[in-house]
């Protein structure tokens, strides 16, 4: 039996305004995360004899790409809430109110890094090592704006930092006692991120992790704590075999990421000398 606590509250509203404009505070977190994604990478290419401006020129192409792809995956993996009887099908286009999925952020991201790095003259797989510590604090930036929707919660619990959750019918459909709190599945998927992020600079730093090999070491990490996670929530998910399909995703991550790092390993033995496929213009 659960103790009597109130728990932290949920904020009342997702959004704030200023003036005639309306602000949601989900898309001001993506916005800050990828802003902090990008002034890591900047710095880390410009260590590693890039040109730190080539950072956005890439994230041009790969974070419209990953929003979609984020997009996309998030609907086809929750198709009930988007399509059926007095469903509005337009609201597939709400990104605003949340749900971007993380694995189809990450594939179609690549894609638009690939475009990118190529007109940029860069090797994909270094910028994806030099920007992906980055990604995983862009990550857990984004999470708060889960908070401000007031998704991303877990099963009941009595702890003292169990959140407040009035803005969802999963607890009414689920017939939790008015009164529950609830695992704030958000807040930690932020701290899991920020530890990752530090993880991240510190193997690099101390291994020397190139040819794409940090990128594989962060699709093991993540993974690893996308399906504990992702074991906890209590929204409505898709299941096989008892298992979420996100964490189906992650059971693939893990094991795309063991196999990247083992073929990398092998394949690219010596120092990584240069992050440009070829020789970058000499500015007058």
């Amino acid at each position: 039996m659960l103790l009597q606590n109130p728990g932290i509250p949920s904020p009342p509203s997702p959004t704030f305004t200023v003036g005639p404009v309306t602000i949601h505070f989900y898309a001001l977190f993506i916005l800050a995360g990828i802003i902090a994604a990008l002034i890591v990478g900047g710095r880390r290419l410009k260590a590693r004899g890039g040109e730190a401006g080539l950072v956005l020129d890439i994230a041009l192409w790969a974070v419209p790409f990953g929003i979609v792809g984020g997009r996309i995956f998030h609907v086809l993996t929750h198709i009930g809430d988007y399509f059926g009887p007095n469903i509005d099908t337009m609201s597939v286009f709400y990104i605003w109110q949340g749900g971007l999925a993380i694995y189809g952020a990450i594939a179609f991201g690549l894609l638009g890094a690939w475009i990118g790095a190529r007109f940029a003259g860069l090797r994909l797989m270094s910028f994806i090592d030099v920007i992906i510590p980055g990604v995983i604090l862009a990550q857990g930036i984004g999470r708060w704006g889960n908070y401000f929707n007031q998704e991303l919660f877990g099963l009941p619990t009595d702890l003292p930092w169990g959140i407040q959750i009035t803005n969802s019918m999963v607890a009414i459909d689920l017939n939790f006692a008015e009164g529950t709190i609830y695992h704030p599945i958000f807040f930690y998927e932020f701290l899991l991120d920020v530890t990752g992020f530090f993880l991240l600079l510190w193997l690099d730093k101390k291994f020397e992790l190139r040819w794409g090999k940090l990128f594989a070491v962060y699709l093991v990490y993540y993974s690893i704590i996308r399906f504990w996670l992702e074991g906890m929530r209590v929204d409505p998910s898709g299941y096989y075999l008892s298992l979420r399909t996100n964490q189906w995703s992650a059971i693939v991550g893990v094991t795309i990421g063991i196999a990247l790092f083992v073929y990398l390993r092998r394949r690219h033995t010596g120092i990584e000398a240069s992050v440009y496929t070829r020789e970058p213009e000499v500015k007058e």
